[in-house]
């Protein structure tokens, strides 16, 4: 089978379930596993990653305002990879292809191509997409397997929060200029490392906060996870933002609980590391309970 993902969590997913050699097509943020990076890159955007949060925001919101993609297929070379099966999403259409980005692209294939779209909104929508993929590649017991094993990590780490006498307030900014909050999964992931999320919304997307909403959250944690941004990225945007008097003010920030958290790896992107998430997580609120640091590349406390 020939499988091209155009999703970074897909290929996640799909080298978890052993497929990495059916990949012949990937995006340009397909960098996990590392042999991910060396697929042929089908997907670009449109915007320029490596410009600041403020000025991201301004491409995308004037390619929305026009009505075009985010994202650029490179349709002769998916042509010529004559995939058997494409899996793409209908959940972000910043984050990630789309159908619409693929729409067109389909109608010039020499042969008719499965596509298998994701549109997860939580955990356990997470857990039943790896079902879903491995349905779709007859790689089923290898898929439940997989999704079992996260559901119960998962579900360990919960059963143990249950012994702490607090949970944090957590104030989760998954963009800083302008500010947003994270969604779908991220406030459930908090939930479940034993915190609670003070201004997102599980399931719902993410969405867009004031100043005052950031400076009257009284958050006790605050966890900065830009989507596509490394650490070391969100610890210089992090830096170079303007926050409002009253954020300086949370004892969040006072008491240096704020944390850039690598958001690629184990937050923004719906596949088998969320599980690793939601213990970075469970250590960041309750590291007497969790004693044990997570990878020093998934964490960074940032000073205000």
């Amino acid at each position: 089978m020939r499988i091209c993902s155009l999703l970074p969590s897909a290929t996640e997913i799909l080298y978890a379930l052993g497929l990495g050699d059916s990949v012949v097509g990937v995006t340009h943020e397909c960098d996990f596993p590392a042999g991910a990076a060396t697929k042929p890159v089908l997907i670009r955007p449109r915007v320029d990653p490596h410009a600041a949060a403020g000025e991201i925001d301004r491409q995308v919101g004037e390619l929305v305002a026009r009505g075009e993609s985010i994202y650029a297929v490179d349709v002769e070379l998916l042509r010529s990879l004559e995939p058997d099966l494409i899996v793409t999403q209908d959940l972000c259409h910043v984050c990630a292809a789309s159908p619409d980005d693929l729409a067109a692209a389909l109608t010039r294939l020499p042969k008719m191509t499965r596509v298998l779209t994701l549109t997860p909104h939580s955990l356990t929508d997470v857990w039943n997409d790896i079902r879903k993929v491995g349905d779709a590649t007859q790689r089923r017991r290898e898929a439940q397997g997989i999704a079992i094993t996260l559901e119960q990590r998962v579900a360990a780490i919960e059963a143990k929060v249950a012994l702490a006498k607090t949970r944090p307030r957590v104030l989760c900014l998954e963009w800083l200029d302008p500010f947003y909050v994270g969604g779908h999964w991220v406030p459930e992931m908090v939930a479940k490392a034993g915190g609670l999320d003070v201004l997102g919304r599980a399931g719902e997307p993410s969405f867009r906060v004031t100043e005052g909403q950031v400076a009257a959250s009284r958050a006790e944690v605050a966890l900065v996870m830009p989507c596509g941004f490394s650490v070391k990225r969100i610890a210089t945007e992090y830096n170079s933002a303007s926050f409002p008097d009253g954020y300086r003010r949370l004892s969040a920030v006072r008491e240096q609980r704020v944390f850039a958290v690598n958001a690629n790896s184990y937050f923004s992107r719906p596949g088998p590391r969320l599980a690793e998430g939601v213990a970075v997580l469970a250590h960041l609120f309750h590291p007497d309970l969790f004693p044990t640091p997570p990878p020093a590349s998934s964490i960074q406390r940032l000073q205000a």
